[in-house]
């Protein structure tokens, strides 16, 4: 209250004539401009805002295609990893077939080689013991009967030994 017992009236009354006077010629003149600026202000903040969620909602549709995608490309990865163990395994087998036919291969020829040589080995045996019993038989007897009849009589005595085994 004192500080109304400071002010006079007539000053109260000229400021609050001033002040009705100022408010009017603001209201008038600068009022309307005001209010158009923070009205296009509101409606850019506004039109940003909504700019920006649309952004954001077009952000997560992105997100959303690119996981999707990454879902695919995953799935994409398996299957040719899967692909490529199965060949892997099929190259495997074939390696392993082929290793199989070639060894089996390799022990056929072993076998005939070996036949073929105890053939060899039997015929040079015979030979050998028809060239020993010749001469055993020429040194015991001692007039010799031909080359070939001898021949003929060990080569009968060898084939029955050979029936025989």
């Amino acid at each position: 209250m004192e500080l109304l017992k400071l002010l006079s009236t007539q000053e109260l009354i000229a400021q609050t004539i001033s002040f009705l006077i100022l408010f009017f010629l603001l209201r008038k003149f600068a009022w309307g401009k005001i209010l158009k600026v923070l009205d296009e202000r509101r409606a850019r903040i506004a039109s940003e805002r909504k700019a920006a969620e649309e952004q954001m909602q077009l952000a997560a549709g992105l997100k959303a295609e690119f996981e999707a995608k990454m879902r695919l490309v995953d799935l994409e990865a398996r299957k040719l990893i899967q692909a490529a163990e199965e060949s892997g395994r099929k190259i495997t087998e074939e390696i392993r077939q082929k290793a199989r036919e070639e060894a089996h291969a390799i022990v056929e020829n072993a076998r005939q080689g070996i036949e073929f040589e105890i053939r060899q080995a039997r015929e040079t045996l015979k030979q050998d013991l028809v060239d020993i019993v010749l001469k055993a038989t020429e040194s015991l007897i001692e007039e010799k009967i031909t080359e070939d009849q001898d021949r003929r009589i060990i080569e009968n005595f060898l084939g029955k030994i050979d029936n025989l085994k």
